[in-house]
């Protein structure tokens, strides 16, 4: 679906979740902006109990004079609106909205499913905020989202601050808006600097007092009173400068769930990866090496742990987290090859750009895929493969030429421009211009005479490769621990998947 499959509709109601915050008001403002500019007879409301008192969410209403309406109605009744109701951020029928019902419903949300599926839905839960998921369905439409300063700031405001001023920011979709829509800086100092009451100080001071901490692992969890989310990462901050403290989570309730945020000093945990599993199968997670956060769903861990206090959970889930995989530093590991059997690389076509025919030696750059953020500097030799599912392996010229053959320009590029879910982005770090890494790509091919020892991993592994010693491969059970055969300290991951469809045993 789309957002123009709903202007058939001339009388539009957009319904943020009761007690809005930032990311729902600007997803709704851009929604506003959409069908208002269509000729639509368009309005932006909330219910619930309570209006807007938050000073920041005064101030950006205020501010960027943003026309959203509060609908009191009284307790256990509802309101019958004419035309379209869309519910922002939120899902209609969900104990977060209340107030008002329709005959026709749509969805527009960035939480995981709660209710039964409404056919009018779009609904995206890896996106960190709901203004990103406008910002894309603006852009797909042809809106222009920098015609209007104001959306453009409020767009903005509504990612930083659902992603704990984006420390939990780690899809590709989320950075890309952050860093295409104008805006006004002075009004984000503004709303920032106004975000925290004399309460939630109090807040934090208690949650502080008040830790658990694990001394096998030195992690500590905190649970604090219900607050804004971004009070979780300031206490979650000032947790982790303690020196015993290594890892924490810092978590509290709010009307559907739990929010969470994670924070990591130590390269052996990517906070990222660890907010993953912490809402693995209940909710969603991500963010940054260092910091990161997530959000559970309060259906989903009633059904899974229906007498497990939220205490005990994230304790029990932060012991199995670090029970849960090895650690190889590659420079100074010793690998056993007696549980290893040898494999070649299939041909199968994949795509490469040499990095200097882009932008001149010596400029820094940074690789954007949905895996992540490759920060580099075009080197004369730097060459980037693109394998199949839009993964990307920086290379040196070398050992690239001793591996694949280069393929005729006149070959068919579908051949080795694979579909990926996120097409992976050069970035020109001295002037932000972005460049599609496949429009510079040729062919290659593996060449078969690179051989590799690889076993199946029964628990996790951290992989340090030579390559990079401060940020680690992540292998899961099922997935391949791997080793060139003529050098045994070049030792990495590859997934399940990955390995089953890129390689066969030697000998074949």
């Amino acid at each position: 679906m789309r957002l123009s499959d709903l202007e058939v509709n001339k009388k539009i109601t957009l319904q943020c979740h009761d007690n809005p915050d930032a990311d729902a008001i600007a997803s709704g403002y851009g929604l506003y902006c959409y069908f208002q500019s269509k000729g639509r007879e368009v309005r932006l409301v909330y219910s619930g109990a309570n209006r807007i008192q938050k000073s920041n969410l005064c101030l950006m209403v205020e501010k960027l004079k943003l026309p959203i309406e509060y609908i009191s109605v009284a307790r256990g009744e509802t309101v019958q609106v004419e035309g379209l109701l869309i519910t922002v951020d939120c899902q209609y029928g969900s104990c977060n909205v209340t107030g008002l019902t329709s005959d026709n419903v749509a969805i527009i949300d960035h939480h995981q499913l709660e209710k039964d599926a409404i056919l009018q839905s779009i609904i995206n839960p890896n996106l960190g905020s709901c203004a990103t998921l406008v910002w894309k369905l603006l852009r797909e439409e042809g809106f222009d989202v920098n015609g209007d300063e104001n959306l453009g700031t409020a767009l903005y405001y509504g990612l930083y601050t659902d992603t704990n001023q984006f420390s939990e920011l780690y899809n590709p979709v989320d950075m890309d808006m952050r860093e295409a829509v104008t805006v006004d800086k002075s009004l984000i100092t503004l709303f920032r600097n106004s975000n925290l009451s004399l309460k939630e100080l109090e807040i934090a001071g208690i949650a502080l007092i008040r830790y658990s901490y694990n001394d096998d692992y030195e992690f500590a969890v905190i649970k604090a009173q219900p607050c804004d989310p971004n009070i979780l990462g300031l206490i979650s901050d000032f947790l982790l400068q303690v020196d015993a403290i290594k890892t924490c989570v810092v978590f509290n309730e709010v009307h559907d769930g739990y929010k969470f945020s994670v924070r990591s000093c130590i390269r052996e945990v990517n906070a990222s990866e660890l907010a993953d599993f912490l809402a693995d199968g209940i909710g969603s997670g991500g963010g940054h090496y260092e910091k990161a956060g997530g959000f559970i769903s309060l259906r989903r861990y009633e059904e899974k742990y229906p007498t497990l206090h939220t205490e005990g959970y994230f304790n029990n889930r932060m012991t199995q987290y670090f029970d849960s995989f090895e650690l190889i530093y590659a420079e100074d590991y010793e690998v056993d090859l007696s549980t290893m059997k040898k494999y070649v690389k299939r041909k199968i076509p994949v795509a490469y750009v040499k990095a200097d025919e882009i932008l001149p030696v010596g400029t820094p750059i940074t690789i954007r895929t949905l895996e992540g953020d490759i920060d580099m500097t075009v080197e004369e030799d730097l060459y980037i493969l693109i394998g199949i599912k839009g993964e990307v392996y920086p290379n040196r010229r070398k050992k690239f030429l001793e591996t694949y053959s280069l393929l005729d320009d006149s070959y068919d590029r579908t051949a080795y421009i694979h579909k990926a879910e996120y097409a992976p982005v050069i970035k020109n770090r001295l002037d932000g211009r972005d460049m599609l890494l496949s429009d510079y790509a040729h062919g290659c091919i593996p060449t078969g005479e690179v051989h590799i020892h690889a076993r199946p991993l029964e628990k996790g592994v951290k992989v340090f490769t030579a390559w990079d010693k401060n940020k680690y491969m992540l292998g899961k059970p099922g997935d391949y621990l791997a080793v060139r055969c003529d050098d045994l300290h070049d030792i990495y991951v590859v997934e399940r998947d990955m390995f089953a469809r890129s390689y066969d045993a030697a000998g074949k």
